[in-house]
């Protein structure tokens, strides 16, 4: 066993989740202390039941951890821990951050000045036209951007960055070994090969389930100096992510929509409770 099968294998635990991982690593400081430790001692630590307890024991976390590490390296899939020089400080400071980070690409730019650029995946043509102006109008002044690889907004999101020869960031909901959904495989191929990066706090193999993307988000705005939303349904995604961003304290851009549209009626509202409303891409420079 070697430092990256230890991570490796607590990433795969299911159900443990950030918070109580942070917890075990604050006891015992390396996951290869939390692999030796007993169920009694184990269930002495704040969050840890029976249940988490058992998980956490599971022999079937503990093998082919060679077989991960082996796919990875074929791959050119690296992991990141939150110790590592590598790690986001960006990212550290929010509640639960993730324990583990799988990425493709260049993860120098995680630490760099960054955008998120969400919306709707069934955008409008106006919200089309605005995502394609705007997410190119950030790329050109040489801000890293980010979005979640989805179809719609985000994918013109990447496509626009690269367009720009920018750098974008693409936070998935699954394994990096499968990239969803599959019609932007080809995209985050370009990602990757343009210096840009695909990141997943999921282990390979892990399939997209709906559970997942509301996760995904969190990192989406705690990469972020700041949160763009072009078009956003009061009830979606796109809202979990800002809502994510306003308890970390990030800044949250609005464009404003069209007041008969459903996909703007997100957006809208968070202008009137105080989003910096969006006309042209100076508006967000000069917070900046």
């Amino acid at each position: 066993m070697n430092e990256i099968q230890y991570w490796i294998w607590l990433s795969r635990i299911e159900k443990l989740g950030s918070i109580k991982t942070q917890k075990l690593l604050k006891k015992y400081g390396h996951p290869k202390n939390i692999w030796n430790a007993k169920k009694e001692e184990l269930l002495k630590v704040e969050g840890i039941g029976e249940e988490t307890a058992k998980q956490i024991l599971k022999e079937e976390y503990r093998i082919n951890l060679n077989k991960y590490e082996k796919y990875m390296k074929e791959h050119n899939i690296e992991l990141i821990h939150i110790y590592d020089k590598y790690y986001p400080e960006k990212l550290k400071k929010i509640y639960d951050p993730p324990i583990v980070l799988y990425i493709k690409g260049d993860k120098t730019i995680l630490s760099e000045f960054s955008l998120a650029i969400i919306g709707c995946r069934n955008h409008t043509k106006y919200g089309e036209i605005v995502a394609k102006n705007i997410s190119y109008e950030i790329a050109k002044n040489k801000i890293v951007t980010i979005s979640g690889l989805a179809i719609g907004i985000d994918s013109i999101a990447h496509i626009q960055t690269l367009k720009a020869k920018g750098k974008t960031i693409a936070i998935i909901g699954n394994g990096i070994d499968n990239i969803y959904p599959s019609e932007n495989k080809k995209l985050a191929e370009e990602i990757v090969k343009n210096g840009g990066v695909i990141v997943s706090e999921y282990v390979i193999g892990t399939k997209p389930q709906k559970m997942n993307f509301p996760a995904r988000n969190r990192i989406i705005s705690g990469l972020s100096n700041g949160v763009v939303v072009i078009e956003a349904k009061k009830k979606s995604g796109t809202m979990i992510t800002v809502d994510f961003a306003l308890e970390q304290g990030k800044e949250v851009f609005a464009i404003p929509g069209n007041i008969l549209s459903k996909n703007s009626e997100g957006t809208n509202e968070l202008i009137k409770e105080g989003a910096k409303l969006v006309s042209n891409i100076h508006d967000i420079l000069e917070e900046f």
